[in-house]
């Protein structure tokens, strides 16, 4: 332990620009038992570090990957909670949010048991958990308070896929559930049926390959499927965020919701702003690398989210890192000549996820630096009840640091990315910024790209209420009967 008698810090990270969603200025950062003490000048410590030439940014907040989970092919994702947190801190990431998925035959007790299970002992950072919902019965409702007080984020549903899609019914239930908790939803949204008949369509034609995975999943089930999961969210006046938004559409009916005042948040992930359906289409089998859905688009749909993040409409930026190895136990698990419909759905992102935003978006002057913290850190742990302990550099936040290095350049290999999956979308990308040293709590747990943490010392977070003061929210005026038959009072919220 260090000499107290010697210094008012631990530790000081001194000579650095601090870079918040607000601004960005130089200081020094002084660090005690694990969290930020002091922002100030000419600060000392029991140890030193010199960040010149460097940004000082808030650890990333990973708000949407998928560890040690069953997909809905039943395969077991390839990461587990150490590979998993083992990339994420590689890429600048000190807090992830995977997900605890319910099935039909699990309670929702029994099912956040066995990811607890799962975790333990495991994650080299902290993390918390999501829990996606496929059903709506009167007995998951009903759990729903005690998964929340257990650490529960926030509540997923989907409107696709034959184990876990949910009618609108469903869907109203689960989002008065957590709207009465204070926390948030994300949908999954594409329309189903619309799915399945381009499916059925394309695979009579005898068109199997993996590129026609794009068109079976039209950018028309993604409006639709969004323009009714607002149209519920506003009826029950509930937060709402959309995941993996990939259309320019999709984007302007959140921007016009949000502009009536509705509680809707939009995301978009990394293979959105840089892959397109053409990659589906590279030769062989090679396609299946970029298999997900909803599928990447094209040129004028990445320039469109691009706006989107840089006007605010899209708050979180996520790797949706779903990975599944190139081999019979991940992507061809139905066999190596399995048709689009048969290949495993997702793609590995997260140690990539951060170096790609801010060199495709900051250094290609596409969004701020301010904007890149907030869609790397401080909007997702706003939005899923982390902050202040997360998120930010703000005097009582955990010291979860990053130290950024602007000017170094790197190309994307799968082999230095620190996942399971065993290749990358991404690979042979050059980037420009890299996260060069990682401190969680306080403690460095990455330098130079070698991860110094030991698996387990991470710790399984207890968020607090979504901080979700941006949108009012709009009442339906159906849902106000005094106000409807004129009758004054206030509105039924």
């Amino acid at each position: 332990m260090p000499d107290r008698t010697a210094s008012a810090h631990d530790l000081v990270i001194t000579g650095g620009r601090l870079a918040t969603p607000m601004g960005s200025f130089e200081a020094d950062l002084g660090i005690r038992d694990g969290r930020i003490a002091t922002i100030g000048e000419g600060l000392s410590g029991a140890e030193t570090i010199d960040a010149r030439g460097k940004l000082v940014l808030p650890g990333g907040v990973e708000a949407h990957c998928h560890i040690a989970q069953e997909s809905g092919m039943g395969i077991m994702q390839a990461d587990d909670y150490e590979s998993g947190s083992r990339a994420a801190a590689l890429g600048g990431t000190t807090t992830f949010v995977p997900f605890a998925a319910k099935t039909r035959e699990r309670t929702v007790a029994e099912s956040l048991d066995l990811y607890a299970a799962r975790a333990a002992g495991r994650s080299h950072i902290d993390y918390a958990n999501h829990l996606i919902l496929p059903d709506a019965e009167p007995e998951t409702i009903a759990a729903l308070p005690a998964a929340f007080a257990r650490g529960v984020t926030a509540l997923k549903v989907f409107t696709t896929y034959p184990k876990v899609k949910i009618d609108d019914a469903a869907f109203l239930a689960i989002l008065s559930a957590a709207r009465e908790a204070g926390r948030l939803t994300m949908v999954h949204a594409e329309n189903d049926a619309m799915i399945a008949w381009m499916t059925e369509r394309l695979m009579a034609a005898g068109l199997t390959a993996p590129k026609f995975h794009a068109p079976s999943h039209p950018a028309l089930a993604e409006e639709e499927a969004i323009f009714r999961a607002i149209s519920l969210a506003r009826l029950a006046d509930a937060p709402l965020l959309i995941v993996h938004v990939s259309t320019a559409r999709g984007a302007r009916l959140i921007a016009e919701a949000r502009a009536e005042g509705v509680k809707v948040w939009g995301e978009t992930c990394t293979q959105y702003v840089t892959l397109t359906h053409h990659d589906l289409d590279r030769p062989g089998r090679e396609g299946a690398k970029f298999v997900c859905s909803p599928p990447p688009r094209d040129a004028a749909a990445q320039a469109a989210l691009w706006q989107a993040l840089r006007m605010g409409t899209l708050s979180v930026f996520s790797s949706d890192h779903a990975p599944t190895r190139f081999d019979e136990t991940g992507k061809f698990f139905n066999g190596l000549d399995a048709p689009f419909p048969k290949i495993a759905n997702g793609l590995p992102g997260l140690a990539a996820r951060l170096p790609i935003l801010f060199s495709e978006g900051v250094v290609k002057g596409r969004i701020t630096l301010e904007r890149f913290v907030a869609l790397s850190a401080t909007n997702a742990a706003r939005l899923y009840g982390l902050a202040p302990q997360k998120g930010s550099l703000a005097i009582g936040a955990d010291a979860d640091i990053v130290l950024w290095d602007p000017q170094t350049t790197r190309t994307l290999r799968a082999e230095d990315l620190g996942d399971n999956t065993g290749y990358s979308p991404y690979e042979g990308m050059v980037v420009t910024g890299w996260p060069v040293l990682t401190l969680s709590r306080g403690e460095i747990i990455v330098r130079d790209g070698a991860l110094t943490a030991s698996a387990g010392r991470g710790r399984p977070l207890t968020p607090g209420t979504s901080i979700l003061d941006d949108q009012p929210g709009m009442i339906a005026v159906e849902r106000d009967a005094a106000q409807r038959l004129g009758l004054g009072g206030a509105p039924d919220r």
